[in-house]
């Protein structure tokens, strides 16, 4: 999880003030990790040199709204994002900041609409914060590959990181989801339905849902490329622009995998259908079946005079012959209109 980097293990992941892990980028050196107090004195120190800091805050703390408020010196756009209640993927230019909302599954992300969560974001020249409330795959991926060592030029590049890592993620995402329909298919194909609609249900809410947060991103994404703020060089908005292309590859193979869902949907209730009238068709052939039996058991159990073949020793005999003789031609007529159909 993204929560290696700690300094108080029981706090909620974080430190004493709701930091999971800070680092310092410096164009000579790694990246250096930073904890809150170091944070706050780095954000303090007027002669911070040429680098850049990433902090990534857990907001499930009480401390890190407020930490946020005190020493980060963030815009109030950002802090009105974190308090609104609209959780679509957008990024929006705030003067000489950047502001984004995007959305990324969870860490222990188990193929269920209810496991995606909301990065918060705020980017300038000199600073980085990301803040969430549950952990997320796309940040944890993030920390893996500065700690690997991984170079970060600016702080528009590791926001450009961080995008691809959730485009990587939601590509897993679709391969995951593609090998369960997959699944699903085989056994609709081998006549073994069982539950299978139920889990398709699950599936398509999960896309639908993914589709709803993250489709509006690349078009906010190609908006602010075409004025982005005077710190960014030429550089960070091909580098963004690439990675909403690649976001956008994802986006539309989510589409095609939600239209075979569907198609899987309806196929599936065809099927149930056409076992439901064969069920009806059984039940229908057993009652014509019955019909003529019922009706003669029904006339000569009557305690009235004037029973036909009451005294004629093959009386019993006739009346099977006639039962079976209506019984078949019941039968004929049934079965007749299910060859026509």
């Amino acid at each position: 999880m993204d929560s290696d980097q700690q300094t108080e293990p029981t706090r909620y992941g974080a430190d004493a003030h709701g930091l999971v892990c800070g680092y310092r980028f410096d164009a000579d050196t790694a990246a250096q990790p930073l904890g809150s107090d170091e944070a706050a004195q780095w954000l303090a120190d007027a002669a911070q040199g040429s680098g850049f800091a990433w902090l990534h805050f857990n907001l499930a703390h009480a401390g890190a709204e407020r930490w946020l408020r005190r020493h980060a010196g963030l815009s109030d756009a950002f802090f009105e994002a974190l308090q609104g209640g609209l959780h679509s993927t957008r990024i929006e230019r705030d003067e000489d900041a950047l502001v984004a909302v995007i959305n990324d599954v969870q860490f222990d992300f188990a193929f269920e609409s209810s496991d995606i969560a909301t990065l918060w974001i705020a980017v300038d020249k000199r600073l980085v914060v990301t803040a969430r409330q549950s952990a997320l795959r796309s940040v944890d991926q993030l920390r893996l590959a500065i700690r690997r060592g991984d170079p970060m030029r600016s702080s528009v590049e590791l926001l450009e990181r961080l995008l691809r890592a959730q485009a990587d993620v939601l590509v897993d995402v679709v391969r995951g989801v593609t090998r369960r329909i997959d699944e699903i298919e085989d056994a609709l194909l081998a006549d073994r339905l069982q539950h299978k609609r139920t889990r398709l249900g699950v599936l398509r809410r999960l896309l639908v849902r993914l589709q709803r947060l993250l489709a509006p991103e690349p078009a906010a994404l190609f908006r602010l490329l075409q004025h982005p703020p005077a710190w960014m060089v030429e550089r960070d908005v091909d580098e963004l622009r690439q990675a909403t292309e690649e976001f956008s590859v994802a986006l539309r193979d989510m589409t095609a995998l939600q239209e075979r869902t569907k198609l899987l949907q309806e196929e599936i209730a065809a099927a149930v259908n056409e076992r439901t009238s064969r069920s009806l068709f059984v039940l229908t052939v057993v009652t014509v079946l019955a019909l003529p039996i019922n009706i003669l058991a029904g006339l000569f159990g009557m305690n009235v005079g004037g029973v036909p073949l009451a005294e004629n020793p093959h009386g019993f005999w006739i009346l099977v012959a006639v039962v079976i003789a209506f019984t078949a031609v019941a039968g004929w007529l049934a079965f007749r209109g299910r060859n026509d159909r």
